[in-house]
């Protein structure tokens, strides 16, 4: 079983080799569309949907209601839970990042040089130049932004990537071919059955995160542990104005939660 990440750019052509590598590779491909679904699969509502998408704060056009926070909670959630299944190749949205400590994951980036990014743009989308250089610097100062804010990363830190493609030099069909061949190697590890109960876990720790961030008066002073999956510990001071049954009916009726316990403080109230 293969679970790679794969980052690029757009007009890198990734989305093409991801998908031909998936194919060929026989495992689910997880870009946009496939996150979207998990994340309504997860409890995401359509309205928090409209924000899945990697940009930083200050650019979050389609953010709506939806706390930054809490979005990256939710994102971190459906990476974990796709990447929960052992196999797959997971496109963007931090992931090569998120599974740095799983050694089962095999992390790509795919690159190539402005000037086949543009023209390719310019092929397949009919559009002129100016507007192909101007969606290229865009799209990419929104990855760099989210990345920078999310994980205070640096999208092109070469550490982050076990094989770093250029597209330029392979072209697409030897992209797919090179993935596909690496993945079939025996040095490549599986994932291990403690590897893939983590994931789960941490996958529903980020859904309670989110949904105490968005139920809490006070979400920080909560503390959240999954010791294993479909357990719950819920720790810290609960307002005397805030309702302790809300708070864990909310996250009981998240998926995937089947026990829930807790240790809550009452918060002092000081007479002045």
């Amino acid at each position: 079983m293969s679970l790679i990440t794969i980052t690029t750019g757009i007009g890198c052509e990734g989305i093409t080799i991801a998908r031909g590598a998936a194919e060929g590779l026989d495992v689910p491909l997880y870009d946009d569309e496939s996150l979207q679904k998990e994340a309504l699969a997860s409890g995401l509502s359509k309205k928090d949907l409209k924000s899945l998408d990697e940009k930083a704060p200050g650019l979050f056009g389609r953010l709506l209601d939806l706390k930054p926070q809490a979005y990256q909670e939710l994102m971190e959630a459906v990476v974990y839970r796709v990447a929960g299944r052992g196999e797959g190749i997971i496109l963007g949205h931090g992931a090569q990042f998120l599974l740095r400590d799983f050694g089962c994951a095999f992390h790509i980036s795919i690159h190539a040089s402005h000037a086949s990014r543009v023209a390719h743009l310019m092929k397949s989308m009919d559009m002129e130049r100016r507007t192909a250089e101007k969606m290229i610097q865009k799209s990419d100062g929104d990855r760099i932004g989210f990345m920078r804010f999310a994980f205070n990363m640096d999208l092109h830190d070469p550490s982050l990537y076990d094989l770093i493609i250029n597209r330029d030099k392979l072209g697409v069909e030897g992209a797919v071919e090179l993935i596909i061949a690496i993945s079939r190697t025996e040095t490549l590890n599986v994932c291990s059955i403690d590897s893939i109960d983590a994931m789960k876990r941490l996958s529903l720790l980020k859904n309670v995160e989110a949904e105490i961030r968005k139920t809490a008066m006070r979400p920080r002073d909560f503390h959240v542990e999954v010791p294993e999956l479909g357990v719950v510990i819920i720790v810290g001071m609960i307002n005397a104005l805030e309702s302790r049954d809300r708070l864990v009916d909310a996250v009981k009726a998240l998926p995937g939660v089947k026990e829930v316990r807790t240790d809550f403080v009452p918060e002092k109230l000081h007479d002045f």
